[in-house]
């Protein structure tokens, strides 16, 4: 396991990208910008000791809804507070999964916080002797005070947070260095150098977990792996990256992405992301069976697997005249579905990046990414990164 991939070479020190290719993806960058010092962790066991630990501590139930009594009470008229049948203690609802039952009711969450707890305590008791749901899954933890930290359906699936974290450190350990994969480095903007040896610090780790969810963002970039020359002859460089996330509580299904990227800023943007897929698993009735017998093994196959495909994908789709004339590059491009003021674009984006007009199929690959990056809606820019990747598929 973490053998080093024959064309991948160990990086000793920073070295040189060019990270105008590819797309730029923002999602580890939103975790990093809204995650306090509390949910950040500086390795992975420490991490899984600490979802392991609130998962020993839990207790699941599935209910008749309508026996489910909530009230405020005399000694706390502020909390809401809930009696569960099988259960004598009684159980303080989360933020999250107060929320969760006034779906479940149909009543508006956001409202409801607004009205005395005593007040918005009748109204939820009047849904839930209502509510046609008849049964509901509770999750509840008994860690100092009793939480109830989740309201679902009785088919819910539940793939706990241990369990996808303890899957990453069957191939990446600690996710600070003892094996290939780790916490990532950093990008100086200044010399456009990646340098992969920064110290992981609160500031710097993409290890997070909350009380509804838990997402990891891991590199094997003292790897770099050749993909071809740039225009001025250097190597144009990529590493292998993933990230992915789950709630045992509900508030996301379950996901992993895998990449190779150029690059990755300070405030964790990935920069030159190509090659990009991702498994998604709803906490459906077999949820658990599908994170088994799909999801773990695809991180494991792509934690051990080659990057010969993928070199191979990209230098065939350098080596692919596609268009020799003005003609034939607008007329590939409008035949693929391109308006034509993208097309335009698109061609003036290579020929002012690259020094020459788009021959190659990965010229047109480059053009186009380049300019979904311009795109400020989100919708124009997902289609345009689509059909990039259409096209870049073709060469494998």
């Amino acid at each position: 396991m973490n053998m080093m991939a024959p064309a991948a070479r160990a990086a000793q020190k920073p070295y040189k990208v060019d990270i105008s290719r590819g797309r730029n993806i923002s999602r580890v960058s939103s975790e990093w910008f809204s995650r306090p010092d509390d949910e950040r962790f500086l390795s992975l066991p420490d991490l899984y000791h600490r979802v392991h630990a609130r998962a020993e501590a839990a207790t699941t139930r599935v209910v008749e809804s309508r026996a489910v009594r909530v009230f405020a009470r005399s000694d706390e008229p502020e909390r809401l507070t809930l009696a569960v049948p099988g259960r004598d203690e009684l159980v303080a609802p989360t933020n999250w999964s107060f929320g969760q039952l006034c779906s479940l009711v149909g009543a508006p969450a956001s409202y409801l916080r607004t009205l005395p707890a005593a007040l918005a305590g009748i109204n939820m008791q009047h849904g839930l002797i209502d509510h046609r749901g008849e049964q509901v899954k509770l999750l509840e933890t008994s860690d100092g005070r009793t939480e109830l930290r989740a309201v679902t359906g009785p088919d819910y699936g539940r793939i706990w947070d241990h369990e996808l974290v303890s899957a990453v450190m069957r191939i990446a350990g600690n996710g600070t260095g003892d094996t290939r994969w780790k916490v990532p480095g950093v990008l100086d903007w200044s010399t456009m150098h990646y340098n992969p040896h920064v110290d992981v610090s609160r500031d710097t780790t993409t290890l997070y977990a909350s009380d509804r969810d838990v997402f990891l963002f891991l590199v094997d970039d003292t790897h770099p792996i050749e993909a071809g020359k740039l225009r001025n002859g250097d190597p144009d460089l990529f590493f292998r990256g993933f990230y992915c996330w789950n709630s045992e509580v509900g508030s996301k299904a379950l996901g992993i992405a895998t990449f190779y990227l150029r690059a990755v800023c300070m405030n964790r943007n990935l920069w030159g992301v190509e090659n990009f897929q991702e498994i998604n698993i709803r906490h459906s009735k077999f949820a658990a069976n599908r994170f088994a017998h799909q999801a773990e093994p695809a991180l494991a196959h792509f934690a051990d697997s080659s990057p010969a495909r993928f070199i191979d994908g990209i230098k065939t789709a350098r080596e692919r005249i596609v268009a020799r004339t003005d003609e034939d590059r607008t007329s590939f491009l409008r035949n693929r579905g391109f308006s034509r003021s993208d097309t335009q674009q698109i061609i003036a984006r290579v020929l002012g990046e690259e020094g020459h007009p788009p021959a190659s199929l990965y010229d047109f690959v480059n053009g186009i990414t380049a300019v979904a990056r311009t795109k400020s809606h989100q919708d124009s820019r997902l289609e345009l990164e689509g059909k990039a990747r259409g096209l870049l598929q073709r060469a494998h």
